[in-house]
């Protein structure tokens, strides 16, 4: 049981040895022109699909990490992910990013804010880890999307732009939002500029304030004006990005989420000693109370409708808005969810239901997830556990696993990620 239990000296070697594989996994997803490929399932890059700003927004952050933390080569990946979002990826005419392009070169349509969201997480990274560009890009990040992304009225994020900037779609979501979160507070923390955490818990409270009207079961797709849309993508329901029904791991990502701004906004350390900014093992009164009770209500929703819900271990993708499963497939990014915030959630409750699910979790991705002869870990099961690939076929990148190797023991629960590795232990 030691390898699956926190904090633990074999817990600690397992997630190392993840850590490390999968940043040598990823090391051929660079393009000629800095554009992420889509890996295959030994990692061989899929060169005949597009090569596409997320992805390789998310290759940037990943490597920037992999540089601060001495794996070798790390720091060149990095800056080849750099160079495509300077580069071939960046719309020199329009401003802002591409989707991404096809493997014939072409633009692939549309503006996302899911997407300019990792670009802002990328130049974090990247600026943090002394990477060549890397302010630059945060800053002409930063730029754009303040232009045409952000709504300082409502406090909350647009989805989707024609690629002229010209023509604003109706559809809102939360998937961006909550990126947008990540992406502000890492934003926060690498440039001093406390703006960006400020409407990272703007964001925040209007995602609570629907999702206690939903018995803690977050509405994903919403009208123009912002009405839920429980009835979005009802015929496609496994839907890459836009799924119907409910979203348990997102359920548990944003647990996570409002957990770091409400350390970071409330919790501040009063001396040295205090590691994860909260001043003692008891939850203080007050505001950081509220947040982080809603962010233990959104986890325990999710793990109560999607955890084993199915007489096999594992996630439900999607549930419906009654809690019962739709969707059962396993995705690798829930599990890297649930792995990291009930970590979190330890840190801050000391409540061992937390560290047993953590052990839980631990030991299904090294039973099932974890592809222990080809590297990395497969993206998508079935309700039985045996690799599918309908919705994420191959291994795209090394995003969510990577970070699940090391939020868990990241001391300063209210610091991104990133900055946390900057400052050290």
């Amino acid at each position: 049981m030691g390898k699956y239990e926190l904090d633990s000296a074999e817990n600690r070697e397992f997630l190392l040895g993840l850590r490390d594989n999968l940043l040598s996994f990823g090391h051929r997803f660079p393009s000629p022109g800095g554009g992420s490929y889509y890996l295959g399932d030994d990692g061989t890059p899929w060169t005949d699909r597009p090569r596409e700003t997320w992805i390789t927004s998310r290759m940037c952050h990943v490597y920037s990490m992999g540089a601060m933390l001495g794996h070798e080569g790390s720091g060149a990946l990095a800056a080849a992910a750099l160079k495509g979002l300077m580069g071939e990826l960046h719309d020199h005419e329009n401003g802002g990013w591409y989707a991404g392009l096809t493997a014939e070169n072409q633009v692939l349509p549309n503006k996302a804010c899911y997407a300019h969201a990792f670009v802002i997480l990328a130049g974090s990274s990247a600026m943090l880890a002394g990477i060549s560009g890397g302010k630059k890009l945060l800053e002409d990040a930063l730029r754009i999307y303040d232009k045409y992304f952000w709504d300082e009225k409502l406090g909350l994020s647009v989805d989707t732009w024609n690629t002229q900037f010209t023509e604003l779609d109706s559809y809102r979501g939360l998937n961006a939002n909550m990126h947008t979160v990540e992406a502000f507070l890492a934003a926060a923390d690498a440039t001093g500029d406390e703006k960006y955490r400020v409407r990272a818990g703007r964001i925040i409270d209007h995602v609570l304030g629907w999702a206690r009207d939903n018995d803690w079961r977050i509405p994903e797709h919403y009208l123009s004006d912002w009405t839920p849309d429980l009835e979005c993508n009802k015929e496609k329901p496994d839907d890459q990005f836009k799924p119907y029904g409910a979203t348990p791991g997102h359920g548990i990502e944003w647990a996570r989420l409002i957990t770091q701004w409400a350390v970071s906004s409330f919790g501040q350390p009063d001396d040295e000693t205090d590691a994860i900014g909260v001043t003692s093992k008891a939850i203080p009164e007050g505001k950081f109370t509220d947040y982080i009770e809603a962010a233990e209500c959104l986890y325990n929703r999710a793990i109560s409708d999607a955890w084993n819900a199915d007489g096999a271990p594992g996630i439900c993708y999607t549930t419906g808005w009654d809690g019962k499963p739709i969707v059962h497939d396993r995705m690798h990014w829930t599990l890297a969810e649930a792995i990291n915030t009930s970590a979190v959630l330890y840190r801050v409750t000391w409540n061992d239901k937390y560290l047993n699910d953590y052990a839980a979790f631990m030991e299904y991705l090294d039973t099932y997830v974890v592809d222990h002869v080809n590297g990395s870990w497969f993206h998508q099961l079935d309700r039985n556990n045996k690799l599918l690939t309908t919705v994420w076929p191959g291994k795209s990148d090394i995003y969510h696993a990577l970070q699940a190797t090391l939020i868990p023991y990241n001391a300063k629960v209210g610091v991104s990620i990133a900055k946390a590795i900057e400052l050290g232990d």
